[in-house]
């Protein structure tokens, strides 16, 4: 997608991969909307700690890093002994997938890496097969969101208002997005439609990540707290929902995602407002039998304890540089304590949405009712090779 800074607009990847220096490019995320930062990675051990720490999050985007993250790791060994060379690859492998338990794309991708290195007779036939195959994971996610935009284009009509739940935009893919591929594509159609972006916190990805896209593409859109979206489905001003997913199980439907999405399905289903998630199939898990076999990540309590953000004199709309602060503070990066000092949090990552209350799956092959993806398994990917971890 093109970003705009300071007047001049550039084309940028989300993750991307610089050979001469064995590095993975980043847009950090952390610092969005207000600082636009490209950082690189020396190492996997650095790459898996972008993807923990959500310098770069997002399904695809994760995915696409962990492919990297797994060639980069490859490159960096010296030496020809391939049973070393194969303990090496098991080890960035397992770092990189620890990162986030939640989301099964990097175990995807990087499974889909390792089958591609194992035609190599050499170590050094592997290494550059590993460079070779994490590129194509990166195209591939980029045309599968173009076909998801392609596909859930048809379901926008001119002048509906759209719910979206976090961020499964541009910047949670390698480009385009899942989530705001068919916004993308129904903006170049010539629809106009209005955007609700839900805040989604703890982490805010919505009125952080989601807002900023759409303000950069110039679509029409409004933040609302999370507990806003039920006024407005009671009311009739939301028309349709769609969200992402971190992992859909292809036997059951079920799709786990940001934290609150369950609670969206959920108001949907309640007045009967089309509910869709949008996945490349990089996303879909053809093992798990149960939704509640997924592993729910739990972050740090400070996320909901307080917030980060830029602070500001309240004449710019913030609430001024506070007690022992100064001029010079304004505008620079802070964390804010926001809850009762003497307090806990619990925060879990994700919650997980039954098939019943999807109106339908949008995939780069069609959009597809959640009970059909297992009856169409083979067209959407799975294979008995699939369903096997990728041995050491």
């Amino acid at each position: 997608m093109n970003v705009t800074i300071r007047g001049r607009t550039k084309q940028y990847r989300t993750v991307f991969f610089e050979s001469s220096r064995n590095a993975v490019c980043l847009i950090d995320q952390r610092l969005l909307p207000h600082e636009f930062v490209v950082i690189r990675t020396r190492d996997f051990g650095q790459t898996a700690k972008a993807i923990n720490q959500m310098v770069v999050r997002g399904a695809g985007a994760i995915g696409a890093t962990a492919a990297y993250g797994l060639a980069q790791g490859a490159m960096a060994f010296r030496g020809a002994k391939m049973a070393k060379f194969q303990s090496h690859i098991e080890v960035v492998y397992q770092t990189l997938k620890a990162a986030r338990p939640t989301a099964v794309d990097p175990v995807n991708a990087m499974n889909q890496v390792r089958g591609i290195m194992r035609t190599g007779e050499s170590v050094a036939e592997q290494q550059a097969l590993a460079l070779a195959a994490a590129e194509e994971f990166a195209e591939e996610d980029v045309r599968h969101c173009q076909e998801i935009g392609r596909h859930g284009a048809k379901l926008i009509r001119k002048g509906m208002n759209i719910l979206t739940h976090c961020n499964a935009g541009w910047l949670a893919f390698v480009d385009i997005g899942s989530a705001t591929a068919p916004l993308y594509a129904a903006q170049s159609q010539g629809k106009r439609f209005h955007v609700f972006c839900d805040e989604t916190r703890p982490r805010c990805q919505g009125s952080t990540l989601t807002a900023w896209e759409l303000a950069q593409q110039g679509v029409s859109h409004q933040i609302i707290a999370d507990n806003a979206a039920g006024l407005l489905m009671q009311r009739g001003k939301i028309d349709v929902v769609i969200v992402g997913s971190d992992r859909t199980l292809g036997r059951t439907g079920e799709v786990a995602n940001k934290i609150g999405t369950y609670t969206k399905a959920v108001l949907a289903h309640r007045h009967g407002i089309p509910f869709y998630v949008a996945i490349p199939l990089s996303t879909i898990d053809w093992t798990l039998k149960s939704g509640f076999q997924i592993s729910i990540e739990e972050r740090h309590e400070s996320e909901v304890l307080g917030a980060w953000g830029i602070l500001q004199d309240s004449k710019q709309g913030g609430m001024g540089v506070g007690k022992g602060g100064s001029r010079s503070t304004l505008g620079r990066r802070a964390y804010v304590r926001v809850a009762n000092p003497d307090s806990g949090a619990f925060n879990p990552g994700f919650d997980v949405t039954p098939g019943q209350l999807i109106t339908g799956i949008i995939t780069p092959l069609g959009i597809f009712k959640p009970e059909e993806l297992w009856t169409h398994r083979r067209k959407l990917g799975w294979s008995t090779r699939r369903i096997s971890p990728a041995p050491a």
